[in-house]
């Protein structure tokens, strides 16, 4: 639908997070490498429904915001302003910076800035119900009961759950009611009784008619700290999904060193990198007493490649080791050489490639597995050091962004490899990923342009069929 009026987002990043417990406000954690804040601001920068962006945050960041805008190359952001002690004093701010533009009236989305996942189409569904409604909320239905208590009891009956919504944003106005409203509201109501717009415009105009979209379960609000671990399961989960779309044949030219290069994924991604006009340049024990274990082995392997062919681009680690037996019955030798080869061989590539990459701006690539997610009975240690693996390329792609160098984990489900067949016997093809498969996913993220990612491989239907 045609939109006559311009829409302006209000991000709403005044918040101090104290219930967060983190040293920054929770808006400026860090999520897959990228701050909550950016990601959200991200969204409406790319909208087709956005045309401005106004932030309200903590004065104290605005230096740190200007520097995000001016990385990101954000073309919408109208200004960025100081926010109040609470919600609608923050709402209130930004309008006072909007009066200054003299719209004589607009769409007004305001949007909490800790919920980075809202979607294109709940935007487009707010500005479309603003073509026929003065207000808009957003809204999913409430799948638990609702209890009203006072003072720990009950209160009353239990309301009906079907007229039941909770409520979640952007919240969309005409610029007009909403500047109405909060003409009204200054006359004396105390501020700290709303939490939300809606509730101002509502309580002000009793009578108006405002409509409600549907929101969605993924538009979670980072409030507390578990929070955090929800918000990084969802982009682990759109990495899974997500469509690839990088054109494996800008490989070519890039100078790319694999260690576990000469069998299972790591031949794969040798190979098919080579397909595309890329220079491979594979490291392990058995192929040239390459030991990921071994620093001083990493180090002259990846100086010799640089004297070679003067850059490397990029790193990628796919070395691994597993024992699958009872963690009683396991020798320390074994249990030790899980440790060095899983966890002390990540970082040992990874202190060693930081110079290379650091010189060319490239990408590091590190191997964990579908495992990661929980310790599994009779491979504790492997499954425990790939954990790790994400730990590590997570922290690392967060303290080398600024350095241009990108690293990312990549974690397959089952694959036929040889270290699986070793360990598991051979298994019905179809259930198992093709390592060609993990490859082409691994060259595509390599060729992303963002930074640390958590990528999910899993095996397509068309591969089980």
């Amino acid at each position: 639908m045609e939109r006559n009026v311009k829409t302006v987002a209000i991000i709403l990043a005044g918040g101090s997070g104290t219930r967060f417990g983190s040293d920054v406000p929770k808006q400026f954690t860090k999520l897959s490498g990228r701050t909550i804040l950016e990601r959200t601001i991200d969204i409406f920068e790319k909208s087709n429904n956005i045309d401005e962006i106004i932030i309200v945050s903590i004065s104290d960041y605005f230096f740190h915001i200007s520097n995000m805008i001016n990385n990101n190359k954000w073309k919408k952001i109208k200004s960025i302003v100081s926010g109040g002690n609470s919600r609608v004093e923050s709402t209130l701010s930004a309008l006072n910076e909007i009066s200054k533009y003299q719209y004589s009236d607009a769409n007004i989305l305001i949007h909490d800035a800790v919920r980075p996942f809202v979607s294109e189409k709940i935007l487009s569904a707010c500005v479309e119900a603003l073509q026929k409604f003065p207000a808009v909320d957003t809204a999913i239905p409430s799948s638990d009961t609702i209890v009203v208590v006072d003072h720990e009891s009950m209160a009353s009956a239990f309301p009906d759950r079907s007229t039941l919504r909770r409520g979640q944003t952007p919240q969309g106005f005409h610029l007009n009611l909403l500047q109405k409203a909060y003409d009204k509201i200054r006359e004396g109501t105390d501020f700290n009784t709303f939490t939300c717009d809606c509730g101002v415009v509502k309580s002000m105009f009793p009578d108006v008619n405002m409509a409600v979209v549907h929101g969605d379960e993924r538009n979670i609000k980072i409030t507390n700290p578990i929070d955090i671990f929800m918000a990084e399961t969802l982009i682990y989960m759109d990495k899974e999904n997500i469509d690839f779309k990088e054109d494996l044949k800008n490989l070519e030219g890039k100078n790319i060193v694999i260690f576990g290069g000469r069998s299972g994924i790591g031949k794969s991604i040798r190979d098919i990198a080579m397909s595309y006009g890329a220079n491979t340049f594979s490291a392990s024990r058995s192929e040239n007493a390459v030991d990921v274990s071994d620093i001083k082995s990493i180090s002259s392997f990846l100086e010799k490649i640089r004297e070679k062919v003067g850059t490397i681009d990029a790193v990628i680690n796919t070395s691994g080791i597993m024992f699958r037996e009872e963690f009683s019955l396991s020798s320390y030798q074994k249990i030790q050489e899980m440790v060095d080869t899983n966890y002390m061989g990540t970082i040992n590539v990874a202190l060693m490639s930081r110079q290379h990459l650091l010189h060319s701006q490239g990408c590091l690539i590190n191997f964990s597995s579908s495992s990661y997610t929980r310790g599994r009975s009779l491979y504790a240690v492997y499954s425990s050091t790939k954990a790790a693996v994400v730990n590590i390329s997570q922290a690392l792609s967060e303290e080398w962004q600024e350095d241009g160098i990108r690293v990312h984990c990549i974690c397959p489900e089952r694959t036929d490899t040889p270290m699986r067949i070793q360990n598991f016997g051979v298994e019905t093809p179809s259930t198992l990923l093709s390592p060609d498969a993990v490859a082409r996913k691994t060259l595509q993220t390599l060729l992303l342009p963002e930074t640390g990612l958590i990528v999910g491989v899993k095996l397509s239907l068309d591969e089980k069929n």
